[in-house]
């Protein structure tokens, strides 16, 4: 009998709905197999049959789920009733987050196709938006304004995207957006596609900051992401409201400066 590598399997079995969602779990330590050496790996070749027991089931279609449901504690926001756009949704893991805490739907917007989780495809709560540039997001092609907006995108900054987001905003509309220095940072400041320095960081969260605030999106509250980006990047969630006070400047210095420290202290890059 063939052997086959521990993520596919984990798959092909119905354990996992993706192979990034197997790999986490492998590498979180939550696969087991009798017989087997700990820490396994994703690669572990193993055959078809083997029993497989798994310490902790995925909750979402993606890590991108767990991110923000660590965002929605911390600023202590609860989607349920509430209408949503998410930008940059790719596999859904946002999308899922929303939903499962209650979101009324889900606008699932990507520049990207095909992408969508088919759970989340398939739900009436979600009106998929594929090969669509948020940049140029207006209510129209949304037939609405909506009550939330998530952000997670690559390759982009933030900066060129608050303006429409402030468009498709019910007034005191909030924006949960996950900032990513690495895509935020002059390329002389990105070593290999990595942001380590501190204030890089502090640069980076001010200057995007400034962009929503002069978009009428006011700062309200920062965090740090509970999981590391690609190849170690340390990522920010802000959270901002439409045409709401803002914290003062000093509170704003003070916000980044905690931030930025306490996620150093405990990744340690």
């Amino acid at each position: 009998m063939k052997k086959v590598r521990l993520d596919i399997l984990l798959v092909e079995r119905g354990l996992c709905e993706s192979r990034e969602q197997a790999q986490r779990l492998i590498l979180g330590g939550k696969v087991r197999i009798k017989g087997f050496p700990h820490p396994l790996k994703p690669s572990t070749l193993v055959l078809p049959n083997v029993p497989v027991v798994l310490l902790e089931p995925p909750k979402y279609v993606s890590r991108g789920g767990e991110k923000l449901e660590w965002a929605l504690k911390a600023f202590q926001i609860t989607p349920s009733g509430l209408v949503f756009a998410d930008i940059g949704a790719s596999t859904g893991g946002f999308t899922d987050c929303l939903l499962q805490h209650g979101a009324l739907k889900v606008y699932a917007i990507d520049v990207g196709s095909g992408q969508l989780h088919e759970r989340l495809r398939a739900s009436p709560r979600v009106v998929v938006m594929e090969k669509t540039n948020a940049r140029y997001l207006t209510p129209l092609h949304l037939g609405t304004y909506v009550d939330g907006v998530t952000v997670d995108v690559s390759f982009i900054s933030l900066r060129l995207l608050w303006d429409a987001i402030a468009k498709i905003l019910k007034d005191e509309g909030m924006v949960i957006a996950l900032v990513k220095p690495q895509f935020e940072a002059g390329r002389e400041k990105v070593k290999k596609g990595v942001v380590r320095d501190p204030e890089v960081h502090r640069e980076v969260l001010s200057e995007v900051l400034e962009a929503a605030q002069a978009k009428g999106l006011g700062l309200q509250d920062l965090t740090f992401s509970p999981l590391l980006g690609p190849r170690g990047n340390i990522e920010f969630f802000a959270y901002c409201r439409k045409g709401k006070s803002p914290l003062t400047e000093f509170e704003k210095r003070d916000i980044i400066l905690r931030v930025v420290r306490d996620a150093h202290e405990l990744f340690r890059v």
